[in-house]
């Protein structure tokens, strides 16, 4: 039960974040609660902000089925590609051993796995890494050179990243976000923003040339260093790509449901 409830505050905390990141993309964003299904589609060419997320807990295979289609449809009217996002732990047993073929059905393809993640971590230690010094993100610079750390940690192209984050007063203003420098060179990036009586882990990246020195761990303890020194919140969340999951138990989260990320075929 207890990972259960955590699954369902994984989904709930992602439908938060992404309403408030989609609509900072574009105030007419497609922001929708239908049943069993929430829509944050920012349309924007950062495919992480383009998102349909199953949310009923515990549905039959034949309701599964119509939420696939319905999210395939959904994603075939809009001009950018994006994900479909699954939370494995909500589904139903037969639901979830017939997810693969289910999704072929309606024209959606496997992307990539990842894990969400909890943990009542915080305060922690504010965090050091022998290589680094943090800066937060405050100008157009910076928010260029964290979007060009997710594009090449992420492999879009430099034009996708920085269509997801240039202009932004969210990350400038809301969002505890660091970059990592290395002799004055931006390596490594994480933020943390308030949701719900939680922070919220977002975009981590470190270049792919300076990955395994523990800049992406050092930086994500920024984060939430800041973020919890600034909100007094104890409990923090994420979701984790499969590269990235080993990470955060160091950190203190905790593995709640795995999900798997769908794209449109064609």
């Amino acid at each position: 039960m207890a990972d259960l409830v955590d699954s369902i505050e994984s989904v709930e905390q992602l439908s938060v974040v992404w309403r408030a990141m989609a609509l900072d993309r574009d105030p007419g964003a497609d922001v929708r609660d239908l049943p069993g299904l929430a829509v944050r589609w920012a349309d924007c060419r950062f495919p992480f902000w383009n998102c349909v997320a199953l949310t009923d807990v515990g549905a039959d295979a034949e309701v599964v089925g119509e939420r696939l289609g319905q999210a395939a449809e959904i994603m075939r009217a809009k001009e950018r590609p994006g994900f479909l996002w699954v939370f494995e732990d909500l589904l139903g047993e037969e639901a979830l051993a017939g997810l693969a073929a289910a999704a072929g059905r309606v024209g959606l393809a496997y992307a990539f796995p990842g894990v969400g993640m909890a943990g009542n971590l915080l305060p922690l230690p504010e965090p050091a890494h022998p290589d680094l010094t943090f800066v937060r993100v405050s100008t157009e610079e910076h928010l260029r050179a964290y979007a060009d750390l997710n594009s090449r940690a992420y492999g879009f192209s430099l034009e996708d990243g920085r269509d997801g984050l240039l202009g932004s007063a969210l990350w400038k203003e809301r969002v505890y976000a660091y970059l990592g420098m290395r002799d004055g060179v931006p390596v490594t990036c994480a933020g943390s923003v308030e949701a719900e009586g939680r922070l919220f882990v977002v975009l981590v990246a470190t270049d792919p040339a300076w990955e395994r020195r523990g800049y992406g761990e050092a930086v994500t303890r920024k984060a939430l260093y800041e973020g919890g020194r600034a909100t007094g919140l104890s409990r923090a969340t994420l979701h984790a790509t499969a590269a990235g999951a080993p990470v955060y138990p160091r950190i203190g989260f905790r593995p709640n449901s795995p999900m798997r990320f769908y794209g449109l075929t064609g």
